[in-house]
Formats: structure tokens, sequence, C-alpha cells
């Protein structure tokens, strides 16, 4: 009996098994490719998150710690440093993200910081509530001059004045710090799945607020 059928059937099995093992790769990749972008991306978010919630909890901090100034540190001066605190963080070396996004909010970078009388500790609501925060918004080297350094946030809306004064007594208000953040897909896959899915859709961007609450501490006899 011939051997020579049985090799060519052999053959064209192998060349069948190699087409069959070219197409699930060619499929396989592009899944292996999204997943492992949208890892690395959703790492890069989460990174940036955090050092945004870390921003509010400085932020906070010293406008606690100034509550309605006095000394030094006038009151119409407090947030000026609340904001350059915040400012410290977010540029900080090793640890910065980006501040910048002209005003659009597809692409990374703060919408706005908000220094506001807060009604809640837990959930730490009020930066919504109209007439009870002063908003900051970017504007490169514009900001007043803190430390010798101009700020890149200048004021806006304000209608929370450490001036007022800010209570501090025995039932002292409780100071919120928060920012807007706008965090835009930066992998090369995901940042040019952005440009071509609906606007408003997954892809686009994560936008997420930040915000830290926390009690002006008390003034001493």
């Amino acid at each position: 009996m011939s051997r020579r059928p049985r090799l060519a059937d052999r053959r064209r099995a192998g060349k069948r098994t190699r087409g069959q093992g070219l197409v699930e790769f060619a499929l396989f990749v592009p899944l292996f490719l999204l997943l492992l972008f949208t890892m690395l991306d959703f790492g890069f978010a989460m990174y940036t998150k955090l050092t945004v919630d870390y921003a509010t909890r400085e932020g906070a901090r010293v406008g606690a710690a100034l509550a309605a100034g006095g000394g030094a540190i006038p009151c119409a001066q407090v947030d000026n440093h609340v904001i350059a605190a915040v400012q410290r963080v977010l540029e900080s070396a090793g640890i910065s993200v980006p501040l910048n996004n002209s005003g659009n909010n597809t692409k990374s970078g703060v919408n706005w910081i908000r220094i506001y009388k807060a009604t809640n500790n837990a959930d730490g609501s009020g930066y919504l509530t109209a007439n009870n925060y002063n908003e900051w918004t970017y504007s490169a080297g514009n900001g007043p001059t803190v430390d010798g350094s101009p700020l890149n946030f200048v004021a806006g809306t304000q209608s929370w004045s450490a001036c007022a004064p800010r209570l501090n007594g025995v039932n002292p208000d409780k100071i919120g710090v928060a920012v807007d953040y706008s965090y835009a897909w930066t992998t090369p896959l995901l940042g040019a799945l952005k440009l071509v899915v609906p606007s408003g859709s997954f892809f686009n961007n994560l936008r997420f607020v930040d915000k830290t609450v926390m009690n002006l501490n008390p003034t001493f006899p």
C-alpha cells in the first residue's frame, strides 16, 4: 500500500491547523490588547484619583487650621493658602497630575476647586449648594501670590468668606474642599476609541469629584 496519500493528508491537516491557529491569534490579540490597555488606564485613573483625594485632604487641613485667619494671615487670605495647599499636592514631583484641560472636560485637568461650608461630615455635601462655596478655576500664574509664587488658580464665585467669619467656637463650622477632575484615557487603544464612539460614552473620559470635610480648629482662651 502506498504511503503517499497518507503523507499528503497529514500535510493538508497541518496546513489547516496552522491556518486555524493564525485566525485564532488574530482574533485573540485585539481582545488581549483591549484588556491590557484598559487595566493600565484604570491604574492611571486610580493614581490620579488618589492624588486628587490627597490634595483635598491637605486643603481642608489648612483651611481647618487657619479657620477665620488671624495674625500674619488675615481672613481675606485664608482661601489663598487653602488653594496653595491643594496645588502643591497636585504639582508635587513624583505624583503630579495635569491641571489644565483648557475648559474641556474631555481632557485631563481640574474643572474647579471649591471651598465650601459643609453640611454633613459623612457625605461631604454642600459643595453644590448655591451661595455656599468659593470656586476657583485654572489660570496659569494669574492667581494670588502665596509664599512668593503666584497660584495657577483664580477666584470666581465667592459666597463663603472667611471674614464672615467662619465660626470655630463651641459649635464650629465644617469646612469642605472639593476638586472636580476630568481624566482622559491615555493609552493608544482607548485614546483612539474615544475619538470614534458617541460623545458622553464610557470611552470619552472619567469625571469625578473628590472632597474632604473637617471641623474648623477651635480657638483656645
